[in-house]
């Protein structure tokens, strides 16, 4: 119990130097991601263009400085259009397009200008940034958090791995008011050692640090050991504008056998770019 509480020590006062160091300014810019910007041979006059933002946000673009077409209505961070070009007159074969997103606050943000090419024998010119997409995804999806196990005054060393499934839209700027999620740890030279979890966490947004995200989870091995999970996580600072590092305690519970309870103590990187949001 006491390197227990000497974990927790190291870990705060790591969280008063972050604090002290970093800029807490809420509400920064929104990042926008160019995925795909082309017009395929097939159909020469669709502007095939998709992108994805940091933040839910409702977006449109502005082409050669005087066509202005909404491409997502609603708040979303995956935007993709079709845009028909046929009628249209442009200034000359590379035509300037720009980005524009508005947040759930109504602040704007542009982007920097893209081109478009436009040869006189139309090919395919297309701008996808596949690695970006492949980090995003292995982040998300493959990127295991690591954490300290302690049971029984035994330590342990574990990996787990958490994914948001469905967060619920909010007022808040950067962050869903809470999400569902799935998570799956596994604790090495445990006797038991693989754990399924879903759970709930509440996100609070705090003008210190990014957030406090209290949940709670529902845990099994399906072999006979299950439990319930209480948890706090703290936002620490922005990754890429798009993830969020936090610090995690997790106390884990079976009501009937409390020798089975054990602590967990975790660093990982958050993010609802994948999620579904209602």
């Amino acid at each position: 119990m006491k390197r227990l509480l000497l974990v927790i020590l190291v870990l705060l006062v790591g969280l008063q130097e972050n604090f002290a160091s970093s800029n807490y300014v809420q509400g920064d810019s929104v990042e926008v991601y160019l995925l795909d910007s082309y017009i395929a041979p097939e159909k020469p006059t669709i502007f095939n263009l998709s992108f994805i933002s940091s933040l839910p946000v409702k977006s449109r673009i502005l082409l050669d400085n005087k066509y202005k077409i909404v491409i997502s209505d609603s708040l979303t961070d995956s935007h993709q259009a079709k845009i028909d070009l046929a009628g249209k007159e442009f200034s000359g074969k590379v035509v300037p397009f720009y980005i524009t997103v508005e947040d759930s606050a109504g602040n704007i943000t542009r982007t920097d200008s893209y081109t478009l090419d436009f040869p006189k024998e139309i090919k395919i010119e297309k701008e996808s940034n596949f690695l970006l997409l492949g980090v995003f995804f292995g982040t998300q999806f493959l990127l295991p958090a690591p954490e300290y196990v302690r049971t029984n005054n035994t330590d342990f060393f574990a990996l787990t791995k958490e994914i948001p499934l469905i967060s619920f839209r909010s007022d808040n700027i950067n962050f869903p008011s809470g999400y569902l999620s799935i998570e799956y740890t596994h604790i090495f030279n445990a006797d038991v050692s693989n754990f399924f979890r879903m759970g709930y966490k509440q996100i609070i947004e705090l003008p210190v640090f990014k957030y406090i995200s209290p949940g709670v989870s529902g845990f099994t091995n399906f072999d006979g050991f299950s439990g319930i999970g209480f948890e706090t996580s703290i936002g620490l600072t922005d990754v890429l504008n798009t993830f969020t590092l936090y610090a995690r305690y997790r106390f884990n519970t079976q009501p009937a056998k409390p020798e089975r309870n054990f602590h967990e103590i975790s660093l990982g990187i958050y993010s609802n770019f994948f999620s579904f949001h209602f």
